[in-house]
């Protein structure tokens, strides 16, 4: 081994010690701030025809209701993960008004519990709050050599095949103008799907020197805390790591709304998007001109 590769693993193993030895204390806490930005496929999502340049207005329109920042406020089993408020910029209304309805497809406050290996999910749908009660969702790693810097971070790389539970825009696509009745009443019934069987590559860098199995999201199992994760469109990113803050925050499980399984929810938000495009594709019929 070079002389540089063994202070560089030497220094490594030292910092790796004096991690776990912080993870003793028994009121340990940790904050890890996340960048989790998505792109948009652009090709499947908008009007029958549309030009370039008005899908890359769009895209860019779209861009900040799509790049969020959160917080996970973890100790040794628990774990909450938040979104970060943002102040709305000035003429922004009509915007904030989708970002409104598109909230209510995006997830609200995660709490995971490691040791007891269950989920909560605090979800509001269009107005009506839900509670999500799930035990942990198992992820089966492959754990790599491969290693890279985040930050002052030596992260260890691991792969992964999961159900992808992201939501998808190009539900809401209208409809080829030219079709006939006949074939608008075929096609507006949404085909059955199964979220189970469309799979996505995930990609997540951890870090042993801090030795706990949390993550962003849903993601956890790991030996270390995941720093990064890639999976289909979306990337997050941690920015900035707090450990043991002078002021604690409680990790408080969410409770509040109508308790459902992940499947069960899943049920009703397939339900309520058949409503919302047969009510879009309807308008946009109606708005025809003869």
């Amino acid at each position: 081994m070079k002389i540089t590769e063994f202070f560089k693993y030497a220094i490594f193993s030292l910092t790796l010690l004096v991690g776990v030895c912080s993870f003793a204390q028994n009121d340990f806490q940790g904050k890890a701030y996340y960048i989790s930005k998505t792109s948009i496929d652009m090709d499947n999502f908008g009007r029958p025809g549309m030009s370039e340049e008005q899908k890359k207005r769009i895209a860019e329109r779209m861009k900040s209701m799509f790049e969020k920042t959160y917080v996970l406020t973890f100790n040794k089993t628990e774990s909450i993960y938040k979104e970060e408020e943002k102040l709305e910029a000035p003429g922004q209304g009509q915007g904030g008004r989708f970002r409104g309805m598109m909230s209510s497809f995006t997830g609200g406050d995660q709490y995971k519990n490691i040791k007891d290996k269950v989920f909560l999910q605090d979800q509001e749908l269009f107005g009506k709050q839900f509670l999500i009660k799930d035990s942990l969702s198992q992820i089966n790693w492959v754990m790599g050599s491969e290693t890279k810097q985040i930050g002052q971070y030596m992260c260890f790389k691991a792969t992964a095949t999961i159900a992808d539970s992201s939501f998808d825009f190009t539900r809401f696509r209208r409809p080829p103008e030219n079709r006939t009745n006949a074939q608008d009443s075929t096609q507006t019934k949404a085909p059955k799907t199964n979220d189970s069987e469309k799979l996505i590559q995930v990609e997540a860098w951890y870090t042993l020197q801090i030795p706990i199995n949390q993550g962003p999201g849903e993601y956890w199992g790991l030996p270390g805390l995941i720093l990064e994760v890639n999976a289909g469109r979306t990337t997050v990113l941690c920015s900035k790591i707090v450990m043991n803050p002078n002021d604690k925050d409680a990790i408080k499980k969410p409770s509040k709304g109508k308790e459902v399984t992940k499947l069960e929810y899943q049920e009703i938000l397939e339900k309520k998007m058949k409503e919302l495009r047969e009510n879009f594709r309807g308008r946009g019929r109606g708005g025809r001109r003869g």
